[in-house]
């Protein structure tokens, strides 16, 4: 009788193992390239991270100060759980272990005394914060305020000068270091009014009125955009924030009186119908108190522009 050999295995690698290791090994490395440049690219400044005013930099200073508080904590628990794994580890003869379940007072009150202060620091300081951000203290600044009413279309943004008898749609013009007065509400349904790098995202609602003031420390452009959903043409209800000098802005609206077309009944009825990606355009104003106009009619759900979809009516209230 013949003994059947023991198999073997042969440990060399196949031609077409090679060609796998390089394969993974280079698609390896263009995960951590990948990786690194989204790294790179989120730590550049922008958004709420660049400040272009008082109002954007007290909001950047608390969100510091916030993650820095947290990170008291979140800092030494990572610590702390690398350091009891790696000393606790299997091979590790010299870590006493105890099956023993016992209570040790100094544990507990180390452990829930310091999570309490954080909170009520973080919290305190947030608090404090929060309202000396309030969206209706005004600014103080090197000029008189600018009035600039703000009008919430589907998918659009009007902005009325009420002081220069001109608006604009999808283009914010103010004078650098002046302070601007916002007053807001929406044509349709509720919407967010937002630029990051001046900071104070605040609601527009249909039928309300609400109030922000802000300033832009010196000219540039500066994105403004929509922060809430509000339908089909949500993502492209945008607009450009122009921070100029006030000669600049003299001499701007002095071109839009003389060259914009009128903003009567007719032409609001026209531009408020549901449009996508509307290109910015001027106009001179006819009528006095048309923001005051547009809250009575989404109030009373008169002339509605045809296929807009309205929000329910409410009472006119400050905000």
């Amino acid at each position: 009788m013949h003994e059947r050999p023991y198999a073997t295995s042969d440990t060399r690698p196949t031609p077409g193992s090679n060609a796998r290791q390089t394969t993974g090994s280079s698609g390896f490395l263009r995960w951590q390239v990948v990786c690194a440049a989204v790294l790179v690219c989120s730590c550049s400044q922008q958004g709420i991270l660049d400040p272009q005013g008082p109002i954007a930099s007290q909001e950047q200073l608390l969100l510091i100060n916030s993650t820095a508080i947290m990170l008291v904590v979140v800092v030494p628990v990572i610590l702390a759980t690398l350091g009891f794994a790696w000393w606790y580890r299997a091979s590790n003869a010299r870590a006493s272990r105890s099956t023993d379940e016992g209570y040790e007072g100094r544990t507990e009150f180390v452990t829930w005394s310091i999570p309490v202060l954080i909170v009520i620091l973080l919290g305190g300081v947030i608090w404090i914060g929060s309202h000396q951000l309030d969206p209706r203290a005004p600014i103080p600044g090197k000029a008189d305020p600018l009035r600039v009413e703000v009008v919430a279309l589907d998918w659009k943004w009007l902005f009325i000068y009420p002081d220069q008898r001109i608006a604009a749609v999808n283009q914010l013009v103010v004078p650098a270091e002046t302070p601007v007065e916002f007053r807001l509400t929406s044509a349709t349904v509720m919407n967010s009014f937002f630029i990051p790098q001046l900071g104070s995202q605040i609601y527009a609602m249909g039928g309300m009125t609400t109030h922000l003031n802000l300033l832009a420390d010196k000219p540039g452009e500066f994105p403004g955009f929509s922060a809430m959903f509000s339908g089909d043409g949500f993502s492209d209800m945008r607009f450009i924030a122009k921070a100029m000098p006030g000669g600049d802005f003299d001499a701007w609206v002095a071109q839009v009186r003389g060259a914009g077309s009128a903003l009567d009944d007719a032409a609001y009825a026209e531009f408020a119908k549901p449009s996508i990606a509307v290109p910015p355009r001027t106009y001179r104003l006819v009528e006095q108190k048309f923001f005051e106009r547009i809250i009575e009619r989404t109030v009373s759900g008169s002339q509605r522009p045809a296929g807009a979809a309205w929000a329910p009516t409410v009472q006119q209230t400050g905000g």
